[in-house]
């Protein structure tokens, strides 16, 4: 049984799990502390402690549904009005700061970084092969953490050299986000300094992943503003990255069981169906599959190919009407649900296919993770094997083509990036546009919709208030710091919550 104590931003770091490879094997203590007295004797035991960073990668489902819900592409959907409050609050633009996905999403982020902190903590200790390389992993990890975080929260608690202990509590403040940015920024350097460019095992991250998280972080940095330093050097870190990968001619197949970590797969999180988890007490940190996967599918469903869920996270018809007649990206990113029906209506001896409509229904369904007949084990709703592609080569061509439009590097590098992605949308070259930086923003969506990346770009870009229904500039770019860490450690609440 794989087991962790779960913690708050104030917890003490433990780790209880007594004998699983995916999981750090920690003997734990009196009040669950760890002492280099009984971990860090080995290289293995430093590769297991890695491996334990990389967990919480597969608990961050909410972020990804969040992304869209929060903006114009998704209604949060569900059964009811009740049904997950949090994510018709934030459906809403009237989330609070007890809202419980926000303090999950806090919570299970901080975990990660108080694990890779324990790695800095011990770093000093044992030295062997490839101990580089591997703290490169917990540096990237580390960088993704704290990204996430900023990205929610604005600023944000900052700290680096160890985990935080009890005595902590009632003495952390939040650093501005500039500081944080600047950590994730020498994290990432760091790692891209140390990172092989392959890895044996997939998952792992590598130098181009690095240079290509760093890429998106720069932009974030940039904001709106044309003239921030931070798009030149995006446009110079991404160019890394370009030719290395490719994409894969059918931009559907990418999403498919068959096209994991493939060609265009830049930084992907990992998940199995064959854990066969089914504590429904200890989800998402149990389970090694991909509980978001389950929340993105119609209900009660009878038909072929797919499988039934909870009905969230419903793409919106304007979304669905934004794509342009040929554009292969809308069909592989959204189910017509009322179309597919009539297409299989002699399923099952002319049973055809049958569904329930949920809450806010619109017919449609983000059919980039959606469950698929066959693809879980055990307990359905715990154990879809999907991964989820957190950076792909399209995102990186965007990305690039933006910074260099943006700063004026180069203008027939944004055009060339720009044509490869649609290009390979379209299946021909009769469908390009001038590269203009709102075209590349356009773009972005329609190349990367149900993916969790929506309500961010907005954001990030300036346009949130025009696109988002209730969205308050100077209160929405960030969401609510989690009440308890108010009332327990202090900390300052965002504007206007």
């Amino acid at each position: 049984m794989k087991f962790f104590k779960q913690l708050t931003i104030l917890s003490v770091l433990a780790f209880l799990a007594p004998s699983c490879t995916s999981y750090v094997d920690y003997n734990p203590k009196e009040n669950y502390e760890i002492t280099s007295d009984v971990y860090f004797q080995s290289a293995d035991d430093y590769e297991a402690a890695v491996v334990g960073v990389y967990d919480p990668l597969q608990w961050t489902y909410l972020n990804v549904l969040i992304g869209d819900i929060a903006s114009d592409n998704s209604l949060s959907g569900g059964e009811s009005a009740t049904d997950v409050v949090g994510l018709q609050n934030i459906d809403n633009m009237t989330q609070r700061p007890n809202n419980d996905n926000l303090t999950s999403i806090w919570k299970w982020l901080y975990e990660g970084v108080n694990r890779a902190n324990y790695l800095e903590e011990n770093k000093n200790k044992l030295d062997f092969d490839n101990k580089e390389e591997l703290y490169g992993e917990v540096y990237f990890l580390r960088a993704y953490y704290y990204f996430q975080l900023v990205k929610f929260f604005g600023d944000v608690p900052l700290f680096t050299t160890s985990r935080l202990s009890a005595t902590d509590s009632g003495t952390l403040q939040r650093s501005p986000k500039s500081d944080v940015y600047a950590q994730i920024e020498t994290d990432l350097l760091n790692a891209i300094n140390v990172l092989p460019t392959t890895q044996a095992q997939k998952g792992r991250v590598t130098k181009y992943a690095a240079e290509a998280l760093l890429g998106k972080v720069y932009l974030f940095e940039a904001g709106d503003d044309d003239s921030s330093p931070y798009l030149a050097k995006a446009a110079n870190i991404l160019e890394n990255v370009i030719g290395v990968y490719s994409l894969v001619p059918d931009y559907g197949s990418q999403f498919l069981k068959s096209g994991e970590n493939g060609l265009e797969s830049v930084f992907e999180i990992q998940y199995t169906n064959t854990s066969d988890w089914y504590d429904w007490g200890y989800v998402p940190q149990g389970t090694e599959g991909n509980f978001g996967v389950i929340h993105n599918g119609p209900r009660a469903y009878s038909g072929p190919l797919y499988a039934s869920g909870w009905s969230f996270n419903i793409p919106t018809q304007d979304l669905y009407n934004s794509f342009e007649d040929g554009d292969t990206r809308r069909d592989a990113s959204i189910l017509n649900m009322v179309k597919f029906a009539e297409d299989n209506a002699d399923y099952n001896n002319g049973a055809g296919v049958s569904y329930a409509e949920g809450y806010k229904h619109t017919g449609y369904y983000n059919n980039k993770y959606i469950p698929r007949a066959g693809e879980s084990g055990a307990q359905t709703e715990l154990n879809y094997l999907n991964n989820y592609r957190a950076i792909r080569y399209a995102d990186v061509l965007l990305m690039a083509a933006e910074a260099n439009i943006r700063s004026g590097l180069s203008d027939s590098k944004a055009q060339n990036y720009l044509n490869q992605v649609r290009d390979r949308a379209f299946g021909d070259t009769a469908h390009r546009v001038t590269a203009t930086k709102q075209a590349i923003w356009d773009e972005r969506n329609f190349e990367l919709s149900m993916e969790g990346q929506r309500f961010f770009d907005l954001v990030r870009t300036g346009q949130a208030a025009d696109k988002i229904n209730g969205f308050v500039t100077g209160k929405n770019e960030v969401f609510p710091i989690p009440q308890q860490e108010v009332d327990i450690s202090g900390l300052t609440q965002n504007q206007g919550y």
